[in-house]
């Protein structure tokens, strides 16, 4: 039931997301959307207008009952608990979103592109993360790929949203790249128009962007291969999003870019390439800055890490080893006791 309002919940409101998941293995799937669905509701509530001002720490106070194994009475916490403790999702991740979350609601805007993917990092690339941890790899360089697919959305989704954003008065272009271009930051914001400077600002950030998705697809072959097709599917259909704005002239001001159900089932297709054949590629990347503390959150040699098996048999490892920790607490309790 908790998982069948989770999906109801995607179905709605993540389209890209929901029809890129639809190919991962059932388990990992439902995982996924348990975490993709919590999000969502905590991305609704710091935009609801009529959200009390106590938002942030009723967020807070739901994710300290998720770690405690005693989730509030909402379908969503209570899936993301089963996934937290499965996967041992480390807590400070969570809290990274939440602070993220917090910008929001604050109306932060972002003076340079560090400064943003700082806020994306926080935003998109911990649900990266993640969703890494979900598909068993704890690897340093695939979790920093994930992060760096993360960067690459939240990015784009920002190239498109530029004017509804900007008519709920938040602005998240790089606020240096505006004034390169001749833009009062502040005035653009009262009077969102488009013209050739702003496109030159949102094409900025979609080569930004581009870049981000280029890095992150060399961490596909680091995944099951079960799960290859669909993280490529997601970052396929993403970056199809900025060639739509780039065919609309870079308009994303007085218009949505919207990729057709027709062109997400092709590049679905395209996706498949990568469980089929998806070479071990290895390349030297510079480290960006904004995503090393979401890498350095995670243990790299989990109870797990060193077993081989598909991913189910390894999930189904995990939790016999979770309970077989259980048990032992309680025969140190009652040892203690009798003592």
């Amino acid at each position: 039931m908790d998982l069948g309002s989770c999906e109801n919940l995607m179905r709605d409101g993540s389209k890209s997301f929901f029809a890129a998941a639809k190919i991962l293995p059932t388990k990992i799937r439902d995982s996924a959307i348990a975490l993709y669905a919590f999000c969502r509701l905590l991305d609704d509530m710091v935009d609801d207008q009529n959200a009390p001002d106590d938002v942030i720490k009723q967020i807070e106070y739901r994710l300290d009952r998720i770690y405690a194994q005693n989730p509030v009475d909402i379908p969503a916490d209570r899936a993301l608990a089963i996934v937290v403790e499965r996967f041992l999702i480390p807590r400070n991740i969570l809290e990274a979103l939440v602070e993220g979350f917090k910008w929001d609601r604050n109306g932060r805007q972002y003076q340079t592109i560090d400064e943003l993917c700082d806020y994306a990092a926080r935003v998109a690339s911990t649900v990266g993360a993640m969703m890494t941890l979900i598909m068993g790899v704890r690897d340093r360089d695939i979790l920093e790929r994930a992060c760096e697919l993360g960067l690459a959305m939240q990015l784009t989704n920002i190239a498109r949203d530029v004017g509804e954003d900007a008519r709920n008065k938040r602005l998240y272009l790089p606020r240096e790249w505006l004034e390169t271009e001749g833009i009062d930051p502040d005035a653009w914001l009262e009077n969102p128009v488009f013209n050739e400077s702003i496109s030159k600002v949102i094409q900025k950030l979609i080569s930004h962007a581009d870049e981000m998705y280029a890095r992150a697809s060399y961490g596909v072959s680091g995944l099951p291969r079960n799960c290859r097709s669909a993280i490529a599917a997601a970052g396929l259909i993403y970056s199809e999003i900025s060639r739509q704005i780039e065919r609309q002239g870079l308009d994303s001001v007085s218009q949505r870019a919207v990729v057709s159900k027709r062109k997400k089932i092709l590049l679905l297709i395209k996706s498949l390439q990568s469980s089929v054949y998806s070479a071990k590629m290895k390349h030297s990347f510079s480290k960006i800055p904004s995503i090393q503390f979401l890498v350095d959150a995670v243990e790299p040699e989990a109870p797990y890490s060193h077993y081989s098996g598909s991913v189910e048999d390894r999930l189904i490892w995990v939790v016999g080893l979770m309970e077989k920790i259980e048990r032992r607490k309680v025969q140190s309790f009652n040892s203690l006791a009798q003592h």
